[in-house]
């Protein structure tokens, strides 16, 4: 069973989300939370597998839950919820260590679907998310995100490949078909491309092939 923790001030998104993960067999719901004082504690407390985590609310914000949680359960998976106007957020929830991100309205398959590349290691994210990644980072030219940087050169053909698929959003076993290779494969060629980029997680290797220009279709 996947455990996941709930956090969100608004009760009706909350409540959504409980029916949508009682219908999955593989997923339990160990608590709410409705800010992010509240979501440490339980953190702390029950230890879940995946945190869905509100950026927005009263008290102590989504950024700031997600680092104390990780500071100190660093293998807990923590996804951001977000919603379309908050770019602002974005990149200071990756740099306290969201594993992805979610939009609200993201369809229920979806959402159970990220819940799960979560709990595998995955970093889950819409795409529109990914793009407003990429602006921001043009906008104001992240050193660690800036494709000068990149030793595009120093990547493997195959790892090209998967780094383009990274790119577009595909999990290590959407990848893995697309290339006619195992999944372990697919994970050693991410974990060569982090070592290679200096990319800390997927999310910063997708953004990476955004703006480097090395994606596909």
């Amino acid at each position: 069973m996947i455990r996941v923790l709930v956090v969100d001030d608004q009760q009706l998104v909350r409540m959504g989300l409980r029916m949508l993960f009682e219908q999955a067999q593989d997923i339990e719901i160990l608590g709410e939370a409705d800010n992010g004082a509240e979501a440490v504690r339980l953190a702390e407390r029950l230890v879940p597998d995946v945190v869905l985590m509100d950026l927005r609310m009263p008290g102590m914000d989504g950024i700031t839950a997600t680092r104390r949680i990780l500071t100190g359960r660093p293998a807990i998976r923590v996804v951001a919820l977000t919603t379309f106007d908050d770019d602002d957020h974005l990149y200071p929830v990756l740099a306290a260590g969201a594993c992805g991100f979610l939009v609200k309205d993201t369809p229920p398959a979806e959402i159970l679907e990220a819940v799960r590349r979560a709990a595998g290691g995955e970093a889950p994210f819409s795409r529109g998310i990914l793009d407003r990644l990429v602006a921001q980072a043009l906008r104001t030219r992240c050193p660690s995100d800036t494709p000068t940087e990149v030793p595009v050169p120093a990547i493997t053909p195959r790892e090209r490949e998967v780094l383009a698929l990274l790119g577009v959003g595909l999990s290590n076993k959407e990848i893995a078909d697309r290339l006619h290779l195992g999944v372990t494969t697919v994970k050693t060629h991410v974990a060569s491309l982090m070592a290679k980029t200096g990319r800390d997680n997927r999310i910063r290797l997708a953004v990476l092939a955004v703006l480097t220009g090395i994606t596909t279709n």
